[in-house]
């Protein structure tokens, strides 16, 4: 005769699992450490937000951005001469979609990665042209590595529990969602970089 079986939880997708131990807990708590929900919420707010400004800048032109032509024109200058113009907005949207996910907490590992993804193309385009610091050149990689260790921390740390995301099992197993989110990743750049760029 088999075993009854219990509700296994695998955030909000149900599903079910035979009971073969009683004393695995039936799921596995959240960190608890209201400091470190604190400052992932400062660095979702910090890393998503500018993010999402960067892609209005892009997409609409606002406070005092390039707008879609001037983008598709910088991106050309990059290299990225096919599709420039299409690569502009989905550049832009991407911006502006991920970033309010990661504000938001919503999916985080896989709107982190890519965002991730955007940083580490923007890196590999502009290294060793372009300078390091902020305040040597306009387009500097200072920010660039900023950004992109925010967002990669926030796919590793996941959003805390100020989040949407809270309880769901990306946030309670942070580290194989991570390690799925980096390879997604290093596919969207590899796809951007050997297709895109001549």
């Amino acid at each position: 005769m088999s075993e009854p079986t219990r509700s296994f939880d695998i955030g909000t997708l149900g599903g079910s699992e035979p009971s073969n131990s009683t004393t695995r807990p039936e799921r596995r708590p959240v960190p608890s450490n209201g400091a470190a929900d604190i400052g992932l919420l400062i660095l979702r707010l910090a890393v998503g937000g500018l993010f999402f400004a960067h892609g209005a800048q892009k997409v609409f032109g606002m406070w005092g951005g390039q707008g879609i032509t001037r983008t598709a024109e910088n991106l050309a200058g990059y290299g990225f001469v096919a599709q420039q113009t299409s690569l502009a907005w989905a550049l832009g949207i991407v911006e502006m979609a991920a970033g309010a996910f990661v504000v938001l907490g919503l999916f985080t590992p896989l709107a982190a990665a890519g965002l991730l993804a955007i940083k580490v193309v923007a890196l590999l385009v502009k290294i060793p042209a372009i300078e390091f610091f902020a305040a040597q050149a306009p387009d500097a990689i200072e920010v660039d590595i900023l950004l992109g260790a925010g967002a990669a921390t926030l796919m590793f740390a996941g959003a805390g529990r100020i989040a949407l995301d809270n309880g769901r099992t990306w946030l309670r197993r942070p580290m194989p969602y991570a390690v799925v989110c980096l390879i997604v990743t290093v596919a969207i750049v590899l796809v951007v970089m050997l297709t895109l760029r001549r």
